[in-house]
């Protein structure tokens, strides 16, 4: 087996190798998960063949993003795709990577919408489009409209609601800024909610995503505080809004939601305990 100079396998690597060197970089999973997106093969091709020889090209690929891998870039990033709610999405760095977490506002819109036909929704900072699609294909006959202040995250958005399917509309908006006087059932948002100063924007995968998805004021609290104080005047009288707000925030979110006017409040926990989701329902003013 040939070698540069780093000490780095140049020829004849089979997977078993490839996997061994890349496992005394990085994770084993996202080793595999990398080496999977290279050979374009499910994961028990990687077990079942160890022996297979892996071509020149798709050694040099796997090796450099194995490096990318090693400085920090997200898998998601590396791969262009992530699983949400069992289908995978496109993403780039122009949105933020979807994360389990945020299928509680899912499973939320379903439980309040079951059985419930035509609902009118909004997801509001939609990004990948990810909660959009999710919701658009889950409710029966949705009506969903999607919004970001980002272009390029709005081309995302549109390319995963095309490739799977789903009937979206997408409006390029500052929150609720271009919306007119349209009014919807359900408002959902995964908002900025961050400190600006919080130390761990410069740790781990969030260093890469862009930071005008994750921060949001000296207490991660501005932009969920616009929305839940815009949200009334966009809902119908029954309607809900349900926000993802930081480990955290529950208490500060329900305060503002109780500022606003809104009843039946309640935070949710999501699988690790923490409450990760706030909402209330608009019942109407006079």
């Amino acid at each position: 087996m040939g070698e540069e100079r780093s000490g780095v396998p140049v020829a004849g690597v089979d997977i078993a190798g490839a996997l061994a060197w890349a496992r005394a970089r990085i994770d084993m999973l996202d080793a595999r998960v990398l080496l999977r997106h290279v050979l374009q093969c499910p994961a028990a091709r990687l077990v079942a063949w160890p022996e297979q020889r892996l071509e020149a090209a798709d050694w040099a690929e796997y090796r450099a993003l194995v490096e990318r891998r090693c400085a920090g870039e997200p898998v998601a990033y590396l791969t262009g795709s992530r699983e949400f709610y069992g289908r995978e999405f496109l993403v780039t760095p122009a949105v933020l990577i979807p994360r389990p977490d945020t299928e509680l506002l899912v499973e939320l819109a379903l439980a309040h919408f079951a059985g419930q036909r035509g609902a009118r929704v909004l997801d509001m900072g939609t990004g990948s489009g990810a909660l959009a699609v999710t919701l658009a294909l889950e409710l029966d006959g949705a009506d969903v409209v999607a919004l970001d202040r980002s272009r390029e995250a709005l081309w995302v958005a549109m390319a995963n609601a095309a490739r799977l399917g789903a009937s979206v509309s997408f409006v390029q908006s500052d929150w609720f800024a271009a919306l007119g006087d349209e009014r919807f059932e359900l408002i959902v948002s995964n908002p900025p909610y961050i400190a600006a100063a919080d130390p761990h924007l410069e740790q781990g995968d969030v260093r890469f995503e862009p930071r005008s998805a994750l921060a949001a004021g000296p207490q991660g609290l501005d932009d969920l505080a616009e929305i839940v104080a815009g949200a009334p005047a966009r809902l119908v009288p029954g309607g809900w809004l349900f926000l993802e707000h930081g480990y955290d925030q529950a208490s500060a979110a329900r305060g503002l939601l109780a500022d606003a006017g809104f009843a039946q409040i309640a935070s949710w926990r999501d699988l690790a305990g923490i409450e990760r989701v706030s909402g209330g329902r608009w019942l109407g003013r006079g």
